[in-house]
């Protein structure tokens, strides 16, 4: 074990929310890893003091670890105001412990150390957002940059204008896929977009547009058009109902969107996950845009239903048509030349 005992004031910290957003822990930075003491081990983990005490005794007997490379005294400031040396133990000795311990807490702070603690031990980021707060910014200068690059390739992608807001989310500074705001965000995303623009869901669409009577049974844009056939899988698709107008004024939305999030990060503002879905609701708000408050009227497996019977109606519709009309190249073509030379019949008059 060593000693190290800076001053308080002289270290960078990190603070880890726990997914409940029940708790909120204080990690030491200091030499590519990071330290705790065992009041916060047991925090974390929602254990006792003593419970931890022991799994640190059994990890240190059965010489899984070293004590002279995971134990360091730290000077911390108690309730007294004074400053005592405490003993803390790195990252390897927390998650060894969490590992112990068997809970759920155990589980989300490995994902947390393996995505988003591994990039600030890499790269330098420190995510603090009350330091942010105090203007003691502790993200480093390539975190921005990194971010600005990262934004402006969503930006240039070709991927699908919800893709690219839930691109946007994904850079979150506490980005974790499996956390619960993060599935209601994937969930919700789309629906919302096209609610903006439509007033409808994508179910909602779907099911007002797909029209077996009208031209090219109500899309406006497929995957093999403008000539191509319609296939089933082109009408369960919404944006395809979605006329140009409306696929102006969304890929627009999208765009002041993506605006919004490289100015935050030139000002070097960093966003969290809640942050950004959040944002989402109130950039749509203060673009006058309706706010989708519920998951709509029509189930997707309903709205999908209902246009796969449409297009049922629809290819026999078009069999029949081709059944008495040219479709292919071929055929148009040897139907062009017929009209172009049409029989002599004078030929047949003077045989």
């Amino acid at each position: 074990m060593t000693d190290n005992l800076p001053g308080p004031s002289n270290r960078n910290f990190l603070f880890y929310d726990t997914e409940d957003g029940t708790t909120r822990v204080q990690l030491l930075v200091d030499g590519q890893t990071v330290w705790m003491p065992q009041n916060a081990i047991a925090e974390l983990f929602e254990t006792s003091k003593q419970n931890v005490g022991q799994h640190i005794k059994n990890v240190l007997e059965d010489s899984e670890l070293s004590e002279d490379s995971v134990v360091k005294n730290y000077f911390t400031t108690a309730a007294d105001g004074k400053n005592y040396r405490t003993k803390h133990y790195n990252l390897d000795m927390i998650l060894a412990i969490g590992y112990r311990v068997r809970s759920a807490r155990g589980t989300q702070f490995r994902r947390w150390a393996t995505q988003t603690l591994r990039e600030y031990l890499v790269k330098g980021f420190v995510l603090n957002d009350d330091r942010l707060k105090a203007a003691e910014t502790t993200f480093g200068e390539d975190y921005f940059d990194e971010l600005l690059e990262r934004i402006r390739d969503i930006r240039a992608s070709e991927r699908r204008f919800y893709q690219k807001i839930t691109d946007i989310y994904a850079t979150a500074s506490d980005y974790n896929s499996d956390a619960e705001v993060s599935r209601e965000f994937f969930a919700t995303v789309q629906n919302k977009l096209e609610w903006a623009i439509t007033g409808m869901t994508a179910a909602e669409i779907i099911k007002d547009r797909a029209d077996a009577n009208q031209p090219n049974m109500g899309l406006q844009t497929w995957k093999n058009s403008p000539s191509g056939k319609i296939r089933k899988t082109d009408v369960t698709v919404a944006k395809n109902y979605l006329s140009q107008q409306e696929l102006s004024d969304l890929n627009r939305m999208v765009t002041m969107y993506l605006d919004y999030a490289e100015d935050q990060a030139k000002r070097q503002q960093p966003m969290t996950m809640a942050q950004w879905a959040s944002k989402l609701d109130a950039f749509l708000t203060f673009n006058d845009r309706a706010v989708l408050r519920n998951a709509g009227k029509v189930e997707k497996n309903v709205a999908d239903a209902l246009a796969i019977e449409q297009y049922e109606q629809f290819q026999s519709a078009q069999r029949r048509i081709e059944a008495t009309e040219p479709t292919s190249d071929f055929d148009k073509f040897v139907d062009e030349v017929g009209k172009l030379n049409p029989p002599d019949d004078s030929e047949d008059d003077n045989a």
